[in-house]
């Protein structure tokens, strides 16, 4: 309960960066075309703060109801209009200024994750190499002979330079293929092809974490249950572990590795355990009470040790990426293009039932992500902003009534017939539109709520 203020700010200055960015493309674009702007509004329904300003006096408010906002326009189909304003009103411009108004708002949002993703590429970011850990028996990645330790270079010849890399690219290929080849190298800089199938993705459905599907983690190294610190005053100072103490086993159960012992610890929280240790080339028994904490909303164990450093501890795993000017711009377009297909890929799937509509999320959901990448750090926080920007700008462009892409579609049908729709026409498409909107809407928090309280 202590992190939700947090969460709670975190999501709304994502939200509210979104609506403003995307409200603003509206605003510019119909002063660019010449027409009136009445108000700029972020929310809906009652007004909690107002002000006016520029030569039209235009109202810019602040409403109750945060997730949205409109930019109202002078429009003679809602009210008279002055004749000398006439040719200001947005329903007497062109079909293609009326377009242009319409697609300024998702653009905009889509320039946005581009900045965001230029600036974060020639800021430069720490990255995670690609590097394997041993994979879950019975996984696909374990089936492919995955060894713990080797790094991907490529994915069906695609580069992988990092494993935000690795795991985007397997989720791009799993959209559409059944398995990909893996070209690794070990420590040895020996190549190996390993073949990965990826169907368990489709088939177990592609809520939570594919990669944990496949049988994909992180490279962990294996290194022996020795202990290379104790932290004064924790439990395992207390129950007397000394540095160079190796772990023999854990209750009776053996345990070959450090992190096998890590995981009986952290699953003993208030427990006591029983460890059977190696001392100084005698056996020696004590017993422990992992001191039980909070880690992301589990209750985890810990016993204040860490682990002897060996050759293999000291491996590698990160690495630090900076492009200049052009290259960062370039690599910025490509991200949120990628990212936009994939979201519209996505959503078709979802239509055709290939992809459970447990996948869609609402406010809850992206509230949670916005804590949690907000914690990893600004540049963590920063590409989540662009990813939901990215999000917000598909999803206005779906042609359905009451979002951009319904508009736009009622401008190509106008050009096809060669004049407007019927005002009956646009209100009935107004109704449907907003009966699927609220569905969807529903059904998003619908599938927050389960995972709330699914744990």
């Amino acid at each position: 309960m202590n992190e939700l203020p947090f969460y709670l700010a975190a999501f709304a200055v994502v939200i509210g960066v979104l609506i403003i960015v995307h409200e603003m493309g509206h605003y510019l674009a119909a002063r660019w075309c010449g027409v009136k702007v009445l108000r700029f509004s972020v929310g809906f329904g009652r007004i909690l703060w107002r002000r006016e300003f520029g030569r039209d006096r235009t109202e810019w408010v602040l409403s109750v109801f945060p997730l949205g906002g409109y930019v109202k326009m002078l429009d003679e189909r809602e009210g008279e209009v002055a004749t000398a304003e006439v040719h200001r009103t947005f329903n007497r411009q062109g079909v293609g200024k009326r377009s242009i108004i319409v697609a300024a708002g998702p653009l905009a949002n889509f320039a946005l994750a581009i900045l965001i993703y230029w600036a974060i590429f020639m800021y430069g970011s720490e990255e995670l190499l690609p590097v394997l850990g041993t994979p879950p028996e019975g996984t696909p990645a374990a089936m492919a002979s995955i060894r713990n330790g080797e790094q991907v270079t490529r994915v069906d010849g695609q580069p992988a330079a990092t494993w935000n890399d690795l795991r985007w690219i397997l989720l791009q290929k799993a959209a559409d293929q059944d398995s990909v080849d893996l070209e690794v190298t070990n420590e040895r800089n020996e190549i190996a092809v390993r073949r990965l199938h990826l169907g368990v993705v489709g088939e177990q459905g592609w809520e939570g974490d594919a990669l944990e599907k496949l049988g994909i983690r992180f490279y962990r190294p294996d290194m022996p249950p020795v202990i290379g610190k104790v932290v004064a005053g924790s439990p395992g100072a207390q129950a007397g572990l000394h540095v160079g103490d190796r772990v023999l086993a854990v209750d009776g159960e053996i345990v070959a590795t450090w992190m096998a012992f890590v995981a009986k610890v952290r699953d003993a929280a208030g427990r006591s355990l029983r460890l059977d240790l190696e001392r100084s080339n005698a056996n020696a028994t004590v017993d422990v009470v992992p001191e039980a904490i909070s880690e992301h909303g589990r209750r985890v164990g810990k016993i204040g040790v860490a682990v002897a450093e060996t050759p293999e501890s000291k491996r590698e795993v990160r690495t630090f990426l900076r492009y200049g000017f052009f290259e960062a711009g370039y690599r910025a377009l490509l991200e949120t293009w990628d990212k936009s297909a994939f979201s519209l890929v996505m959503m078709g799937k979802m239509l055709t039932g290939e992809v459970s509509w447990k996948n869609l999320s609402g406010p809850v959901t992206i509230a949670d992500y916005a804590g949690q990448s907000a914690r990893l750090g600004l540049d963590y926080y920063l590409k989540f902003m662009a990813l939901v920007s990215i999000s917000l700008g598909v999803l206005n462009l779906l042609p359905i009534p009451v979002l951009d892409g319904g508009h736009l579609l009622y401008h190509m049908i106008e050009v096809v017939r060669r004049r407007p729709l019927s005002e009956r026409f646009m209100e009935i498409g107004q109704q449907i539109g907003m009966s699927i909107l609220f569905a969807l809407m529903a059904f998003a928090f619908f599938n927050d709520l389960t995972r709330l309280f699914n744990g």
